[in-house]
């Protein structure tokens, strides 16, 4: 079932619905991304002088990302289903507030202890704002494009990566560690003012409550879907994780050009979504097969790559561009959730989540056990063709 037969409280025509250009509403929504990937993103980056802003070594003060990303697994589901009954333009509203605070308080941290209570409450809104942001998007658009409007909304998070994370990564370096925080808290301010501005009002939808959002959870499709991106999402992390060392121990380039290599990576993300929901609106499920199979070459190519500047920034734009699954998967939830659309959504991102959780993790397994910095790309590999397998679980299991 499509998130129109089921959002019949945006049924009415787009022009009857917003005195503004549809554009100007997701551009928006697309601002609150930018925030969220800065500040996902940028973290990293500004680890070494939060490290020594908070008196802890790195290990300790990668902690803080850790956190973050509980958060985003935590938040995701719980917020879903607690705001059921508050209109989705007021809900937008609110998680950006919320994620505001979070930032906000994290850039006056005092102690190191009082910041990770600050990043857990800035990941908490994370997942619900990017699912029920998808979901406005959509119902914005006729039904054969929804998946495009959907990839509008994420490249908030893939342009992040290519000007939002170095700008705030410069102004933690020239300014310091809190400013990187501060500004990731004045963009999410400005997302708050542009919804509020530009988002169409609506109403609850009826019969919505919390125990019909858990619904979803009832749905094996949803699973199915959630575990798709979960396992095949992985690749890409498993390598982005440890690209910049990577580079430096095999490549054999400079610390600075570093960030060059990684804007090559974003730009990929970028295009990868852009394509993939154009495909995905044209045909979803050949497509999001088509996605994995994508990653999981270039992401076996990358280990003969990587001893080549050249070589290793073309395989790096095409690992990126395997990002564009998560529009992807985005819609797909939309036509298997039924009438639990935004828990659904959601979770989405608590299955990224997971998937930048288990990357990483296994890569660095294989980098200890002494296969090497490239043992990332066969790691890579195996996560996007065990995305692959249970995505066609998934396909057989609806044809049933």
């Amino acid at each position: 079932m499509t998130l129109a037969a089921n959002d019949r409280s945006l049924d009415a025509p787009v022009s009857a619905r917003t005195p503004v250009p549809v554009g100007l509403v997701l551009f928006a929504l697309a601002m609150g991304g930018f925030a969220i990937g800065t500040t996902e993103f940028a973290a990293m980056s500004l680890l070494p002088y939060v490290s020594a802003g908070l008196g802890v070594d790195e290990p300790t003060a990668g902690h803080v990302i850790s956190v973050y990303a509980l958060g985003v697994v935590v938040g995701a589901p719980l917020i879903a289903v607690l705001a059921a009954r508050i209109p989705r333009r007021t809900l937008l509203i609110g998680l950006m507030g919320l994620f505001a605070l979070g930032n906000g308080l994290s850039a006056l941290a005092p102690n190191y202890h009082w910041m990770l209570v600050f990043r857990f409450l800035s990941g908490l809104p994370h997942g619900a704002y990017f699912g029920v942001a998808a979901l406005v998007a959509a119902s914005l658009s006729a039904p054969n494009r929804r998946a495009q409007s959907v990839a509008r909304v994420m490249l908030g998070l893939t342009v992040a990566t290519i000007i939002g994370v170095p700008v705030a990564s410069w102004m933690g370096q020239v300014l310091g560690w809190r400013s990187g925080f501060t500004i990731v808290s004045a963009l999410a301010l400005l997302t708050a003012l542009l919804i509020a501005l530009f988002a169409p009002r609506d109403a609850v939808q009826p019969g919505a409550s919390p125990l019909r959002e858990l619904g979803a959870l009832r749905r094996r499709q949803v699973w199915l879907t959630l575990a798709t991106g979960a396992i095949g999402f992985g690749g890409l992390f498993a390598v982005y994780a440890y690209l910049a060392s990577t580079l430096m121990a095999v490549t054999g380039v400079s610390p600075a050009l570093v960030p060059v290599v990684l804007a090559v990576f974003g730009l990929g993300l970028t295009a990868g979504t852009l394509v993939a929901g154009w495909a995905a609106d044209r045909a979803l499920v050949p497509a999001t097969a088509g996605m994995l199979l994508w990653s999981a070459f270039w992401l076996a190519a990358f280990p003969f790559a990587a001893g080549n500047i050249w070589a290793v920034s073309l395989v790096i734009f095409m690992i990126g561009s395997g990002g564009g699954l998560g529009a992807m998967l985005q819609t797909r939830l939309m036509d298997v959730a039924d009438d639990a659309q935004t828990l659904a959504a959601a979770l989405n991102h608590s299955a990224f989540n997971t998937a930048n959780a288990l990357g990483p993790w296994l890569g660095g397994m294989a980098i200890a056990a002494g296969y090497g910095w490239t043992s990332t790309g066969w790691v890579g590999a195996a996560l996007a063709l065990g995305g692959l397998a249970i995505w066609i679980v998934a396909v057989l299991d609806a044809r049933r």
